[in-house]
Order: C-alpha cells, then sequence, then structure tokens
C-alpha cells in the first residue's frame, strides 16, 4: 500500500480518537457547569459501605471490615494546602476508639514478615498534629510487603500529592481488595489483600476527572500507568459504589472511563 495512503489513514484515526476525546471531556464539562461551585462542595464523596462500620475521624472517614480487620476503604479530601513538611513525631500504633468491634491489635503485624502499610498516608496529614496521629489507628493500616509499600505503592503516593498540588484539591479513596480465603496474620487473622486499589477525583467548578488505579501486592516497576483501570472494574471486585451522589450522568462518564491522557505522569 502507498506509504501516503497509510500516512493519511493513520491521520485520520487519530483526528478521530482526538475528536470523541473532545466531546467526552466537553460532555463532563457541560454536566459540570450544571452545577454551581457550593452544590460541588455539598456532593457526599463518601462511597457506599459494604459492612455498615463506617467511622469518622477529622483527618478521613473508613468502612471497617471486622471480617478483615481492616477498612475496606479509606476516604479523604487532599487539599494543596495539607502538602506540608513539618516534622511529626511518629507516635506508636493504636487501635481505633471509634471502631465498635475494635480494629485489630497492632501486634498482629509484629514478626508476620509484612509491613503496617497506611492507607490514608501519613504524609498526608502532617499540617494537622491530630489528623497524623489519627493515621496511626490500626484502623488505617493493611499488611503490605515492604518491597510493595516502599516502592510501586510509595509511588503512587507521592504522584497524588503531586496532583493535588497541581488541581488544588483531589478526593483520594483507597484501600486493599477484600475477598474470601486471603492469607492471614497474627491471632486475629488480618486479611492480606492481593491487590491494592486507589481512586482520584478532582472536583472544582473548572474541572471533573477521575482516574482509578488497581495494583497486585507485589514488587514492581512498571509505569503507574499501566496500572489504572475504570472504576467499574473497581466496583465490579469490591462491591463498593464509589460516587453514588454525582449526577447519573456525570457518575457514567467517569466510572466508564480508563484514559489516563489528560493526566500528567510526567
Amino acid at each position: 500500500m502507498n506509504k501516503r495512503i497509510i500516512s493519511a489513514i493513520i491521520l485520520v484515526l487519530v483526528l478521530s480518537f482526538s475528536l470523541y476525546q473532545n466531546k467526552t471531556n466537553d460532555a463532563i464539562s457541560n454536566s459540570l457547569n450544571t452545577i454551581s461551585e457550593d452544590k460541588i462542595s455539598e456532593f457526599n464523596y463518601l462511597p457506599t459501605s459494604t459492612t455498615g462500620a463506617i467511622v469518622l475521624h477529622d483527618g478521613y472517614s473508613l468502612s471497617y471490615s471486622e471480617k478483615h480487620e481492616q477498612a475496606e476503604w479509606v476516604a479523604y479530601s487532599l487539599d494543596k494546602k495539607d502538602i506540608v513538611y513539618t516534622h511529626r513525631e511518629r507516635p506508636y500504633f493504636i487501635e481505633d476508639p471509634k471502631v465498635k468491634t475494635t480494629s485489630a491489635d497492632w501486634r498482629n503485624y509484629k514478626k508476620s514478615g509484612y509491613d503496617r502499610g497506611h492507607l490514608c498516608p501519613a504524609g498526608d496529614r502532617r499540617l494537622s498534629k491530630k489528623s497524623y496521629h489519627e493515621t496511626f489507628y490500626t484502623s488505617n493500616i493493611s499488611p503490605q510487603k515492604q518491597a510493595f509499600n516502599a516502592g510501586i505503592w510509595n509511588k503512587l503516593e507521592q504522584k497524588t500529592r503531586s496532583w493535588a498540588k497541581k488541581y488544588g484539591k483531589l478526593y483520594v479513596i483507597t484501600g486493599g481488595i477484600l475477598e474470601d480465603n486471603l492469607k492471614t496474620i497474627g491471632s486475629e487473622k488480618v486479611s492480606v489483600p492481593n491487590y491494592f486499589y486507589k481512586l482520584l477525583l478532582v472536583y472544582s467548578q473548572r474541572e471533573v476527572k477521575a482516574i482509578a488505579f488497581l495494583m497486585p501486592h507485589e514488587q514492581s516497576e512498571k509505569p503507574l500507568q499501566k496500572f489504572v483501570v475504570s472504576i467499574d472494574a473497581l466496583e465490579e471486585k469490591t462491591g463498593i459504589d464509589f460516587f453514588h451522589d454525582l449526577p447519573d450522568d456525570l457518575e457514567h462518564k467517569l466510572e466508564t472511563s480508563s484514559n489516563y491522557n489528560n493526566w500528567n505522569f510526567k
């Protein structure tokens, strides 16, 4: 086939994809433009809970799974002003005083071979001493392999803070995929997830977009883009409805897309 014809076909395909993306972005923007800024801030961004055990702290909220002795999700708003580098003394891990069934004792992790992996990172809550200390409740940790916790998972946490600085504010939802027949540690049988997820929502009068990551619980050198999935895919694996309070058309557009082209990974 003539090289000019091949080049023309490629150009048409690229332009068609670009037009599709622009239409999708315009549709989301049009949905957003019908919502006032006050209304955006009033939406309930908490996911649904499969356990009914929702706990509200100053720095984050969570849904606790007594069966797995950890949160099925932890959710919080991350503002660029939260990103500070104030030195704070690390407290001891303690049980969450608001979990009615009591959260797991930190000793379950002792000599287990797993890190006490934060779900809401302590680094996201340095602005306030109280919020910082809350991240050391055992309801906010999950068993993580050290190479994963300090590696690809830490890379995603750092990128999340970078995006918070860029966009001004993010809504973050994170947790392990809690399912039957997981490996457990300690006398209280704390489940060890095979996968961890993180979901980010940019929400402002100017822009609304979301991205979701699903990572195997293992060391990886892959770029973060390789772990992007649709929110629908996460909902299917977790049984959790993540953005149920958003307008239906906006929720649908955000949750069906796994496109990451409008996120800067550099």
